[in-house]
């Protein structure tokens, strides 16, 4: 079993969408196992984003990120990463697969409502960052 982190992004959160995400993961048999809401400051979102403080976008995906309520899952499956990647589509919602969470509800490349893993070590440092192994139910 493989494990990767989902952030339902502050634009998800504000406009209603967190049960459209859950029901699109549990009707794909991805298992949530871990669950909360809540809202970053600043300095824990660049903590979060550091692997791309070089970045043009770091300030603007930071301040996004900071700006709202969020709700972090861990998920878990076979190929959980690669599954959850095709289930929310390209970054760029606009050439995101119909059918993907980014293509039926994102606004822009940065408000695409959702965050997911890319990578085993990437999803262990992020589950890492948000959970600890108390609040993880396998």
């Amino acid at each position: 079993m493989e494990r990767t982190l989902s952030i339902v992004k502050p634009d998800g959160v504000q406009r209603g969408i967190i049960g459209e995400v859950i029901r699109r993961l549990e009707n794909s048999n991805i298992s949530i196992i871990a669950m909360k809401m809540l809202k970053m400051t600043k300095a824990q979102a660049e903590g979060f984003y550091a692997v791309h403080r070089e970045r043009p976008f770091f300030d603007s995906l930071t301040d996004f990120m900071s700006s709202g309520p969020v709700v972090v899952m861990v998920l878990e499956g076979e190929q959980v990463i690669a599954k959850y990647r095709e289930l929310m589509g390209a970054t760029n919602y606009k050439e995101a697969a119909d059918g993907t969470i980014r293509r039926d509800f994102a606004t822009d490349i940065e408000k695409n409502i959702v965050h997911g893993s890319d990578a085993p070590e990437t999803a262990a440092f992020e589950i890492g960052y948000f959970f600890n192994r108390f609040e993880i139910v396998s």
